[in-house]
């Protein structure tokens, strides 16, 4: 019995440079190991019929979205163009004859004096061209009122630099400081726009008066 472990013994020994032989079953056993350890790519997932149509549906929306915010958005801009060329077709029919006018108010001007400079005393060899321009001048202030040019009120109000031109100054008591006593040409608004502007007298205090006036600040 003894004899027979020790021949199993010498068997099992290895003598040196001899190759190891493993059992086909420990080599089996390790490649599974090995694998498993290493992991398998997992294989693509295959979507379904209905969730592919539902992805499509989505990607449909969210465009159609994006091109509602977009026809938007030029709807707006193309009403917005289309205020500003209608106010800008109306300002520019407003003052369309703004040039015109500007070129024939000197002519109203000497209308206008001449008017002015007639005595009442003129002979009646002469009185017919004095009516002939005085029915003039009517005519060119009724086609100014036609087309809303209108005379600025100049005379007996505060000067205005906005409105008014100061030609000189005249100095008076009669009416407060800075005031239009005279109005040397008159100025024109057609619509709300000013044209011309009034050449004017502005009043300014008297000398007497400046004087108490420094006095009083002294004092």
């Amino acid at each position: 019995m003894a004899k027979k472990r020790q021949n199993d013994t010498e068997e099992k020994s290895v003598e040196p440079g001899e190759e190891t032989v493993i059992p086909t079953e420990e080599v089996g056993e390790t490649v599974v190991e090995e694998v498993e350890a290493e992991g398998v790519e997992a294989e693509p997932v295959v979507k379904s019929p209905e969730e592919l149509l539902e992805e499509k549906v989505k990607a449909a929306e969210a465009k159609a979205t994006e091109n509602y915010d977009r026809l938007l958005r030029s709807t707006a801009e193309f009403d917005n163009y289309k205020k500003r060329s209608a106010r800008e077709f109306q300002e520019s029919k407003k003052y369309a004859n703004e040039a015109f006018i500007k070129q024939l108010l000197p002519v109203v001007d000497n209308l206008e004096r001449a008017v002015e400079s007639i005595d009442d005393g003129v002979d009646e060899s002469r009185q017919s061209v004095i009516e002939g321009v005085k029915m003039t001048l009517s005519e060119i202030v009724k086609v100014f009122d036609k087309f809303h040019l209108k005379p600025l009120e100049s005379e007996g109000k505060p000067f205005d630099p906005n409105f008014h031109q100061a030609v000189i100054q005249e100095e008076t008591n009669e009416v407060p400081e800075n005031t239009v006593v005279k109005e040397m040409q008159k100025g024109y608004l057609l619509h709300d726009r000013l044209i011309r502007p009034a050449m004017v007298v502005v009043s300014k205090a008297a000398a007497e008066n400046a004087g108490e006036n420094e006095k009083a600040e002294a004092e």
